[in-house]
């Protein structure tokens, strides 16, 4: 079959950041020119298991590329994990994790379209819940899908050859949920899934799969980056909420964590959560290289071309007003908010009360990072109690502030 060059540059474009499996740009464009000669949409397939109840920066990586496939007229198809959120994905854990319940599965879900509306046109995708069809498969038809993979597959996954390599228990339940994911593709008649690189194994499978059950051309797979958190080291993730920038966080916390980040991840934000071209990542990649631009500049710029998707640009200059302030400044906010009835309290109670943390543990972590100040000075001791006469100014991270008073 011969390639038009629009559909090749199509592709191009598509998988900027991406990994397309298995063949490539070259298969991707076959898709696209298929899929306009014969006037039928392709099928764009995303799973989502509601393990929490927002979403962070991270997520939007695949949800931007999703806006992509839109923009072209591709139909996407969002599945909400009502069966595979009850068995937990294993994909890149050292030990089973723990299940959800239907109820946990219900409440994590409300919000997680509201959230995705920041990107991409979710009224105009399919929504469906993958608990439609897995929960009413009967024994047989159960039986059939396990008959498409062997035990040797699953032990090719990392993870799970790790964890039995080191003795760690592995529960069959665990290996039904790349099946069930892979026969989700199955349902929605997929023809490209998108997921993170942690998802190869899971996303794969789907070909083999929809192989097994007779499509004739099965889905390609289309892997993007997982990001880094603000501390530059681990993916960005929940489990980590000190490095985790989340679509609900206020403006003013998404600008200060945005400005957070090490210079070393300037480009890769700006490429991942922003539409910068490539003249643009090459231009910012000099600068920094050459020092031409204090990286602090280029990461104002950053933390106000994101903050302005999800607070709109009137947001984004409050909260850079606010960072310049409390952090370049060193000062306090105007609007710092007074709190009474604090004193002779534990630190850690008080930290979880004002939500300055999630929980005592993260606060733990956060005074032992040297991230909390009492009028200025560090608090070392997790075990500290305030007692004062005078009102003092509470500080937790850069950008959290009260006045605790009497």
């Amino acid at each position: 079959m011969d390639i038009r060059e629009e559909f090749i540059e199509q592709a191009k474009h598509l998988t900027r950041n991406a990994e397309v499996l298995p063949g490539g740009i070259e298969e991707l464009a076959v898709k696209l020119q298929h899929s306009h000669d014969t006037n039928t949409p392709l099928r764009i397939k995303l799973g989502m298991d509601p393990t929490r109840p927002d979403l962070h920066l991270g997520h939007t990586v695949v949800m931007r590329k999703l806006k992509e496939f839109q923009k072209l007229g591709h139909k996407i198809v969002l599945i909400v994990g009502g069966a595979t959120a009850m068995v937990g994905d294993p994909s890149g854990k050292s030990e089973t994790r723990p299940a959800l319940t239907k109820e946990q599965v219900q409440e994590n879900a409300k919000s997680y379209f509201e959230q995705m509306s920041k990107v991409l046109d979710v009224s105009d995708a399919e929504v469906v819940n993958n608990a439609d069809w897995l929960h009413s498969m009967s024994f047989t038809e159960l039986l059939k899908l396990t008959a498409q993979v062997t035990v040797a597959q699953m032990m090719t996954r990392d993870d799970f050859a790790k964890r039995y390599n080191e003795g760690r228990p592995i529960s069959i339940v665990e290996f039904f949920y790349p099946l069930m994911q892979a026969y989700d593709s199955v349902a929605v008649d997929s023809d490209i899934e998108l997921g993170g690189t942690d998802q190869r194994f899971n996303t794969l499978l789907g070909r083999d799969i929809q192989t097994a059950y007779g499509k004739k051309y099965p889905q390609l797979v289309m892997l993007l980056p997982l990001l880094e958190g603000t501390d530059g080291v681990v993916k960005m993730s929940k489990t980590y909420p000190e490095h985790c920038i989340s679509l609900t966080d206020n403006e003013v916390d998404m600008f200060g964590k945005l400005m957070s980040i090490p210079d070393n991840l300037i480009t890769r934000y700006f490429s991942l959560l922003t539409d910068a071209t490539k003249e643009e990542l090459e231009k910012t990649d000099k600068q920094i290289a050459e020092g031409s631009v204090n990286p602090r500049d280029i990461k104002l710029k950053l933390a106000f071309t994101i903050t302005s998707e999800y607070h709109g640009e009137e947001g984004a200059k409050r909260a850079q007003e606010a960072f310049i302030n409390v952090v370049s400044n060193k000062g306090i906010p105007d609007d710092i908010k007074e709190v009474k009835n604090m004193n002779r309290k534990g630190i850690l109670d008080v930290l979880t009360e004002l939500e300055f943390t999630s929980s005592k543990g993260e606060a733990k972590r956060l005074i032992q990072g040297g991230g909390v100040k009492v009028n200025g000075e560090k608090i070392a001791d997790t075990a500290y109690v305030f007692n004062f006469d005078e009102n003092v100014i509470l500080q937790a991270g850069k950008r959290k502030f009260a006045k605790l008073v009497k």
